[in-house]
């Protein structure tokens, strides 16, 4: 009863505030969190937002899903899923302009699948000007970096511009996220520089997600960065072309590359059943990822494509390599539609294969995304999807992944603002 009055008041104070959001300030180098925000990856450089005094802005987000998904496996040992409705999610955004181009984003899940209870999931602090030390100060230099400082997500590759993050689903054409997921929140310091059409990140973190001082054995230390290329060609065609790499130092305990997101997965209930079912986590201790992001829009036609590859690094203590490796490819194809492309048609392809260590067996995983969306307004996006994910190799023998799969219909109400 406690939990379901607590959906109930989050959905309650989203709709308060949305009320005020024709109020809402603008703010300096900001990602609308709406339609706007669409194919917004880093935040631009180019501001034509004045600074007037302190703004806060505060933001929201509702998701919730009608899902109608059947199952099963080789020992017919699963669930017998229904059609209902899921958990519905809720996200609290809190954005402050601090000062000339300097900004604080928080957000806060009100509920989520994995956490019951309100909490905070992350913070940064972004700044694209230095005039608080100084008017001008170092403008040459600031006319083309961003300096991020925080407890949030860190920019490696681009999927994760266009996943859902607990209820902030305004971005995602289609339900669910990508099958390895790429999400953590770490305390980290990055630095973006863009300059015509040229884009670089470098940044670094201690690879946590839960800090302490207590002395232990975790001395982690991850590397990461991006180079790329983000061109508006003309009125019709936008390329855009990225490499990211992560790496992870032994000294770590465990790392969160794909495994840091707490909300929980988006299909619920299927193959096992946990919090993050449909999805799949290497949990390599220490690894060197690296993911490849073409992205073409002409017109109303838009691709997104992710090659992704993640190497175990963990040793045994003799120091021989026990190896493991997965690889992850998929393609997105979008076509947007009507007056203000409010519509769209799409399907995506993503699939997943490698070994735990070197002697395992293979696991491979492959799920097909069909549907479309409608933004009614750019705050509210409704999308239909058909969805098929299969389980396949020996790796997954003597589980209830072995022969499994799921398919049928998701639908989802998004409110971003």
């Amino acid at each position: 009863m406690k939990t379901t009055i607590k959906y109930f008041i989050a959905v309650f104070l989203l709709a308060g505030i949305s009320t005020a959001y024709a109020q809402q300030p603008e703010l300096g180098y900001f990602r609308p969190n709406d339609q706007d925000g669409l194919n917004v990856f880093e935040t631009p450089k180019d501001n034509d937002v004045p600074f007037d005094g302190v703004k806060v802005r505060l933001g929201g987000d509702f998701a919730l899903q009608f899902q109608g998904l059947s199952q099963t496996n080789s020992g017919d040992s699963l669930a017998e899923l229904g059609s209902n409705f899921n958990l519905p999610t809720a996200n609290l955004n809190i954005d402050v302009q601090l000062a000339d181009g300097v900004r604080l984003h928080m957000r806060t899940y009100l509920s989520s699948r994995h956490h019951t209870e309100a909490y905070v999931k992350g913070g940064y602090l972004q700044i694209d000007k230095l005039d608080f030390i100084r008017e001008g100060f170092m403008s040459g230099f600031m006319n083309v970096a961003t300096i991020k400082f925080g407890m949030d997500e860190i920019n490696y590759g681009d999927t994760q511009f266009r996943r859902s993050d607990n209820a902030r689903a305004i971005y995602n054409p289609f339900v669910g996220n990508y099958i390895m997921d790429v999400f953590t929140t770490e305390p980290y310091a990055e630095l973006t520089l863009q300059n015509n059409g040229l884009l670089g990140v470098i940044g670094v973190t201690n690879g946590r997600l839960n800090q302490n001082v207590v002395e232990n054995a975790d001395k982690g230390f991850v590397l990461y960065g991006k180079l790329g290329y983000d061109k508006q060609i003309n009125d019709d065609l936008r390329l855009r072309l990225t490499g990211s790499f992560y790496n992870s130092s032994k000294d770590g305990s465990r790392d969160y590359l794909y495994g840091g997101d707490r909300a929980g997965g988006r299909y619920y209930g299927v193959a096992e059943g946990s919090d993050f079912s449909g999805r799949y986590n290497p949990r390599f201790p220490y690894h060197t990822a690296i993911q490849i992001n073409p992205f073409i829009k002409f017109q109303g036609l838009e691709f997104f494509g992710v090659y992704e590859m993640t190497n175990n690094g963990e040793e045994t203590e003799s120091g021989a390599e026990v190896g493991g490796s997965f690889t992850q490819i998929g393609a997105e194809a979008i076509y947007r539609f009507g007056g203000k492309e409010q519509l769209y048609l799409g399907g995506r392809y993503n699939a997943i294969s490698g070994e735990q260590t070197e002697t395992a067996a293979t696991r491979e995983i492959n799920r097909l995304n069909l549907g479309g969306g409608w933004y009614l307004t750019k705050n509210i996006l409704t999308k239909v999807e058909y969805v098929s994910q299969t389980y396949k190799g020996d790796g997954f023998s003597g589980s209830d992944y072995q022969g499994a799969e799921f398919n049928g219909l998701v639908i989802e109400a998004v409110i971003g603002f």
